[in-house]
């Protein structure tokens, strides 16, 4: 890229409500934000039918027609998308350095950069897996545990998720069966206790789901599973299976570059979104293995957008901003953003 060509005050890099709030915010903040959205862009909730616990939407929200409007509202007000991957990166360490991340062979320079990747579900890579998300196989009980009042459940896994997304369950379904591949389990002590103690958890083990099955309606109807030990096949007859075996989050881009935690997830100053990077922030869940909720994320892509332009704002080694004359910051830009 010639030297002349303008640097870019953020990039953000990625979607969903994290990516698209971030966007939103710098936009509003004049900062005429870049987003590389991906190709699938809206993250998971692209996945997702019915989202009933986001604020603002009391009758319920499909998740892509909700994504569709958080894109447009980020575009409304000046950010401008790139509907491709990020294919490389290359962050720079000082203060004041020039951010590239490259689409293909095109290369953008930024003063800040926003990742927000994102996460995505691990899967059991299992017949009727894909084809029945969102008509009865689901990865988030938070999510979707309403949808199967006094159904039959199972789920997946023997980890703390497993566990908390079992007990959750558990207030609205008939029956949850947690199916787990082993009988020792990597829960902790207090959280398998707590599942034993419902009456209506019940545990295979040690079994694995080897096939979904549709029922005459089209929607999941029953699990296909085997012990791993006897080889012993068994049919589950049920309306929900949640999926609680962990999260990758999408990291790979940045790897090597900003600091990551054991499993991947972008670390990041406490009450902050600040990398250990300058101008390079974090937000969504490629951040959050705790909460994972599009709330949340949409939350931390706010924060997100406000630490990029406190950077901008506070920086001295930090260009004048694309679009302001040199030296003079305005007044309105810059300001702090008035508490609510």
């Amino acid at each position: 890229m010639p030297e002349n060509e303008a640097i870019e005050n953020v990039i953000v890099v990625g979607s969903g409500p994290a990516g698209y709030t971030a966007a939103l915010y710098t936009a509003r903040a004049n900062l005429s934000p870049l987003v590389i959205e991906g190709f699938a862009w809206g993250g998971l909730l692209q996945q997702t039918t019915d989202v009933e616990n986001y604020p603002g939407y009391p009758d319920g929200v499909m998740g892509p027609e909700m994504m569709a409007e958080f894109r447009r509202q980020a575009e409304r007000f000046g950010a401008r998308l790139v509907t491709d991957q990020a294919t490389r990166v290359e962050l720079a360490r000082e203060p004041g350095g020039i951010h590239r991340v490259w689409v293909g062979d095109q290369e953008h320079r930024a003063l800040a950069v926003v990742l927000a990747m994102g996460a995505e579900h691990k899967k059991l890579e299992i017949p009727g897996e894909q084809e029945l998300g969102g008509r009865g196989v689901s990865y988030c009980a938070t999510c979707d545990a309403a949808f199967f009042k006094d159904r039959r459940t199972i789920i997946v896994g023997g980890g703390d998720s497993a566990m908390e997304e079992a007990i959750f369950l558990a207030k609205f379904a008939e029956n949850v069966t947690i199916v787990h591949r082993r009988d020792e389990f990597r829960a902790s002590k207090i959280m398998l206790e707590r599942a034993r103690q419902n009456e209506n958890i019940e545990f295979l083990t040690p079994y694995v789901v080897d096939e979904f099955v549709a029922a005459g309606n089209g929607a999941l109807g029953k699990a296909r599973v085997r012990n791993v030990e006897t080889g012993e096949g068994r049919e589950l007859e049920m309306s929900g299976a949640f999926i609680a075996i962990g999260h990758e989050p999408q990291s790979e881009l940045v790897a090597g570059q900003v600091d990551l935690d054991e499993n991947g997830y972008v670390r990041t100053e406490a009450r902050s979104t600040r990398t250990n990077l300058p101008g390079v922030f974090a937000a969504g869940d490629v951040v959050d293995h705790t909460y994972r909720q599009a709330v949340t994320a949409a939350g931390t892509g706010c924060m997100a957008a406000l630490d990029a332009e406190w950077y901008l704002r506070d920086t001295p080694e930090v260009p004048t901003p694309a679009g302001l004359p040199e030296g003079d910051l305005a007044e309105a830009q810059w300001a702090e953003p008035a508490k609510p």
